[in-house]
């Protein structure tokens, strides 16, 4: 059982659950960060539709059940996922939570979706803290550095416009995410701003375990380390990843197959795939998308009560009959290929 966090406000949130929660430091930060995340992905446009009165009611509650870090960004539907976000926290105790937004990312046509610019990165925080209804966010990061025409432009614009922002009160920790981990360490290396935090998404999955070699690393430099998307953004789900997801065919069909397992032992493959992924005790936090309260309340159980045994040997048998099988484990540039070949088609 872990002490009270600084964030439990007396009156506001369930004790009991707090009390039951595990806290981690976050790197070189002063926050302690619940083991388990919010993530503001599913509720931009890309994982399909839901109901935004049970979405705001199920922020509402993963802050009042200990969940103290929420992490969200303009990408997520253009906005949507930080409005919405907006109105679950009014009301709340700003000091019930810390909350993460990112910049960099923004539009759907790739002609508009990246900008790492001076000028449109502090124009993006303001944004977004307007969106949010805050004055200031608890970490701002840089969105998806591979995808910036050069490093160089991140170094000498991007991260020294989130210092200006940070010394001007508007953020207090700066991050980087990407999903080449090997650029993360890059940018913390060649960078002479203070970065506090690296989010790394499906890197320390079922099925790709690539952040295990950086995790020395970003310890060396006391960096926070988020593990996201541990069921692969739908890869590792019993209804399957979205048309978009970048995997291979042979990846889909391979995980698939063992949702087909899951499905016929009534077992969630997703709970079998963050109960996996919380397991690293050198992470300090495990960002879960959500939508629903069902899907809270499978994450706040699984934190609680971890899996059954009979889940536990439905892990083994899907692991050794389905994913250890995989070759291509990870998509690693083909994003980046896509993005290049469409911008190289508009420039003709």
């Amino acid at each position: 059982m872990s002490p009270l966090p600084a964030t439990y406000v007396q009156g506001f949130h369930d004790l009991d659950s707090v009390k039951a929660m595990e806290y981690t430091k976050l790197g070189k930060t002063d926050l302690f960060v619940s083991k388990l995340a919010f993530g503001g992905g599913p509720l931009g446009c890309h994982y399909g539709t839901y109901d935004e009165d049970e979405a705001i009611e199920t922020i509402r509650q993963a802050i009042k059940s200990g969940i103290n870090y929420i992490d969200t960004a303009p990408w997520y539907g253009q906005g949507r996922s930080e409005t919405i976000i907006g109105k679950a926290l009014k009301g709340i105790p700003r000091q019930a939570y810390y909350i993460a937004t990112k910049v960099g990312r923004y539009e759907l046509d790739y002609q508009h979706m990246y900008n790492y610019t001076l000028e449109k990165t502090r124009e993006s925080l303001k944004a977004s803290l307007e969106r949010l209804g805050l004055s200031y966010v608890d970490v701002i990061q840089v969105h998806d550095i591979e995808f910036s025409p050069s490093l160089d432009v991140v170094l000498t614009q991007t991260l020294p416009e989130l210092s200006r922002q940070v010394t001007e009160r508007k953020a207090r920790y700066i991050g980087v995410t990407g999903y080449p981990v090997s650029i993360l360490k890059e940018c913390i290396e060649k960078s002479n701003i203070n970065i506090a935090i690296a989010l790394s998404y499906s890197r320390y999955t079922l099925i790709d375990d690539t952040l295990l070699q950086y995790i020395p690393f970003f310890q060396e430099q006391d960096i926070g380390i988020i593990n996201a998307a541990t069921p692969c953004m739908g890869l590792l789900t019993n209804d399957g990843p979205p048309s978009w997801h970048p995997a291979s065919d042979e990846v889909k069909q391979t995980c698939s197959r063992a949702a087909r397992f899951c499905k016929d032992h009534d077992v969630q493959l997703a709970k079998l795939a963050i109960w996996h992924s919380m397991q690293n005790p050198c992470v300090a936090t495990n960002l879960v998308g959500m939508q629903n309260l069902n899907q809270l309340r499978m994450n706040i159980d699984l934190l609680k009560s971890g899996i059954t045994e009979k889940e536990s040997k439905l892990l083994e048998d899907i692991k050794r009959e389905y994913l250890n099988e995989i070759k291509d484990k990870h998509w690693e540039g083909k994003e980046i290929d896509l993005y290049q070949a469409a911008m190289k088609e508009m420039t003709k």
